[in-house]
C-alpha cells in the first residue's frame, strides 16, 4: 500500500531560508508548508495537520521558542528547533519548551534530513495509509464510504452532488495531485473543460472555507491539477 509523504510546517522570518528549506525538503520526499511568523502557523495548523514543525527561534513578535510551547500544550506534533543560537543553555532552552531536537544555524542539509528522519521514525506509524476511509480535511472529517462531510461536533454539512462527487475524487489520492480529466469523468462531464473544473473546483472551497487567494485544503498544482490535503482520521 502507498504511504503519505510526511507533511512538514517549516516556520521562519527569513524569507530566503524559508524557500530554500521548503525546496529542499520537497526535493527528498516531503510535503511542505511554510509560515513566515507564529500567528501565521497557528494559523495552517489549526487547519492541517503536520508530521513535524520545524521552528526558528528568533522571530518578530512570538517566539519559536514560545510558539513550541504553545504546540506542545495543544498538539503531539513533533518540533524541530533550527536556529542560529547554538549555545548549550539556547539548546537546553529548546528542549524545556518541547523540542524534540534542537540544530544550529548554519546546518548541514544531510544532516538536516537524517535528524528528521529520525523523529518521524520515532512519531509516524510505519504503515500510515494514504486513503483511510476518514479522512480528516482541515477542521472537517470526509467519510469515504457513507459520501458525507462531518464539522468537528460530528454534524453532516449540506453539499451538493457536485462537490460531494468532486469531494470523494480528490479523496481517492489525498496528498495526491488529481488531474482535471479525472475530476470531469467524477462529475459526468465527459471530457469537460478546465472552466468547468475550476467553477466547482471553487465551490467546493467556498463551502470548506478554504482561502481562494491561499487555499490551504485544496491545492492547485500547475500543470497536474488538484490535490487534496488530508489525513487518516
Amino acid at each position: 500500500m502507498a504511504l503519505t509523504k510526511p507533511h512538514i510546517l517549516v516556520v521562519d522570518d527569513d524569507d530566503r531560508i524559508r524557500t530554500l528549506l521548503s525546496r529542499f525538503l520537497g526535493q527528498n520526499g516531503y510535503w511542505v508548508s511554510a509560515a513566515e511568523n507564529a500567528a501565521a502557523a497557528r494559523t495552517q495548523m489549526q487547519m492541517l495537520r503536520f508530521d513535524l514543525a520545524i521552528l526558528d527561534v528568533m522571530m518578530p513578535g512570538e517566539t519559536g521558542l514560545e510558539l513550541a510551547q504553545y504546540i506542545r500544550k495543544t498538539r503531539e506534533t513533533p518540533i524541530l528547533m533550527l536556529t542560529a543560537m547554538g549555545e548549550t543553555g539556547d539548546r537546553i532552552a529548546g528542549l524545556e519548551a518541547g523540542a524534540d531536537d534542537y540544530m544550529p544555524k548554519p546546518f548541514e542539509p544531510r544532516e538536516l534530513l537524517l535528524r528528521i528522519a529520525s523523529i518521524l521514525r520515532r512519531t509516524m506509524p510505519a504503515d500510515k495509509p494514504v486513503a483511510a476511509n476518514r479522512l480528516v480535511i482541515g477542521p472537517w472529517v470526509f467519510d469515504r464510504n457513507a459520501r458525507c462531510l462531518y464539522d468537528a461536533s460530528g454534524t453532516a454539512i449540506a453539499l451538493t452532488n457536485n462537490e460531494v462527487s468532486l469531494l470523494a475524487a480528490l479523496s481517492e489520492k489525498p496528498n495526491l495531485p488529481v488531474r482535471r480529466e479525472a475530476l470531469a469523468a467524477s462529475l459526468g462531464l465527459g471530457g469537460g473543460n478546465d472552466r468547468t473544473i475550476d467553477v466547482q473546483v471553487t465551490r467546493l472551497r467556498r463551502k470548506l472555507g478554504d482561502d481562494p487567494k491561499l487555499p490551504m485544503m485544496v491545492q492547485t498544482v500547475r500543470g497536474q491539477g488538484y490535490l487534496l490535503r488530508a489525513a487518516p482520521e
